[in-house]
């Protein structure tokens, strides 16, 4: 598994990148975004995700691990490929996905090229509980990407559930004194609600 790749930006083209690494140009696909900010002979690091086929190796780029690891997860609906999955990243960054899919927003989901309803309708209902983002009505006010990451898989660490995890950061995102850099913090009052409820 090829999790990441650092090297000289050689060429961009259409889809992809092609990065030097250890004197071969290895070529990434990659995001519009991605290819728009990258330079010929500037150097880039992406975390990637290698796909392999019976005909065919494909590796994958992304700016962050965090897509890397969506674009992996999406594969495991039925029904949604790595061509399918990366153009979904592609057309949405995985905060706006993690909140159309905590939502069950399924017009957000479907405006996605070669998303339909029922694939939209599969995403939520195999990825809700496993997305580790619980939107709430504090989002606008709170950014709850990273601390909300952090704390679901403390929970899951400690034997909780992801159901379980998700609801007691539900809770912790109503409360007005949320630390997002106390992560210590919020997992022990996570705890406290779980013990409660």
């Amino acid at each position: 598994m090829i999790a990441s790749i650092s090297g000289e930006v050689l060429e961009t083209r259409i889809d992809s990148l092609v990065i030097a690494l250890g004197g071969v140009g290895m070529q990434v696909m990659c995001s519009p975004q991605t290819i728009s900010t990258a330079r010929v002979g500037q150097n880039i690091f992406l975390a990637t995700s290698l796909v392999v086929r019976e005909d065919s190796l494909t590796l994958f780029g992304f700016d962050s691990a965090n897509s890397r690891d969506l674009f992996e997860t999406i594969q495991s609906v039925s029904g949604f490929g790595p061509k399918l999955a990366f153009t979904i990243l592609a057309a949405m960054d995985p905060d706006d996905l993690r909140t159309a899919i905590a939502h069950e927003d399924i017009a957000r989901l479907t405006k996605t090229p070669g998303v339909g309803t029922k694939g939209a309708q599969r995403l939520v209902l195999e990825l809700k509980d496993r997305v580790g983002y619980v939107a709430t009505s504090h989002d606008t006010a709170i950014t709850t990407i990273g601390w909300t990451d952090q704390v679901s898989q403390g929970l899951v660490g400690l034997g909780w559930s992801p159901k379980d995890a998700a609801k007691a950061i539900a809770a912790l995102g109503k409360q007005d004194d949320v630390d997002p850099s106390d992560i210590a913090g919020l997992l022990r009052k996570a705890l406290q609600i779980l013990g409660n409820a």
